[in-house]
């Protein structure tokens, strides 16, 4: 420490590092930004596109339709039909296929449509393990994972709808909760 350093009747530190009687106050005010943004007009008619749907649908039946007795594990059409060889697989990738078209028809960009293809080959790959192909295929869920892709998609492109309805839901909800306390 620099012992020769000067101290000034302003200065809060002596040159001994130590507190002097001076008093510093600062005040500081808040004044927060104007963060609420303008009302957004929310379309009553609002909802997931028939796209998304038919492949949420397919998706399901493919991946999750039937749930395995005793030991509560669901597996779809896709492993079931799996089991008949080569023709199985086949017929499963046309139907996975046809989960990346709806996913085209709903505007997906091409980069996710590959991933989507990518899932759907794998899918296919696996069917021509014999029974460690079949085993695999029951937990790689390749057309559950497209859908979550064109979901995510989906709700990345209308963010600003959903978050509109979710605040006039929480809103109607809020204000139900407060009649029901009076």
């Amino acid at each position: 420490m620099n012992q020769n350093k000067p101290t000034h009747a302003n200065d809060p530190v002596n040159s001994n590092n130590e507190l002097t009687g001076v008093s510093v106050t600062e005040v500081h005010t808040y004044d927060p930004i104007d963060t609420s943004k303008p009302a957004i007009e929310i379309d009553e008619n609002f909802r997931a596109p028939n796209e998304l749907l038919k492949a949420q649908s397919l998706a399901n039946l493919l991946d999750t339709a039937v749930k395995l007795p005793f030991i509560n594990f669901r597996v779809g059409l896709d492993f079931l039909v799996g089991l008949i060889p080569g023709i199985g697989d086949s017929i499963m990738l046309l139907a996975s296929f046809r989960i990346v078209y709806l996913g085209h028809k709903l505007g997906v960009p091409s980069t996710l449509k590959y991933k989507m293809m990518r899932n759907s080959i794998i899918d296919y790959g696996l069917g021509f393990v014999p029974i460690l192909g079949d085993i695999v295929d029951m937990f790689f869920k390749g057309n559950l994972r497209n859908v979550r892709i064109m979901e995510a998609w989906w709700v990345s492109q209308n963010k600003t709808q959903i978050d509109a309805m979710a605040k006039r839901q929480l809103d109607a909800w809020q204000k139900q909760q407060d009649d029901l306390e009076t």
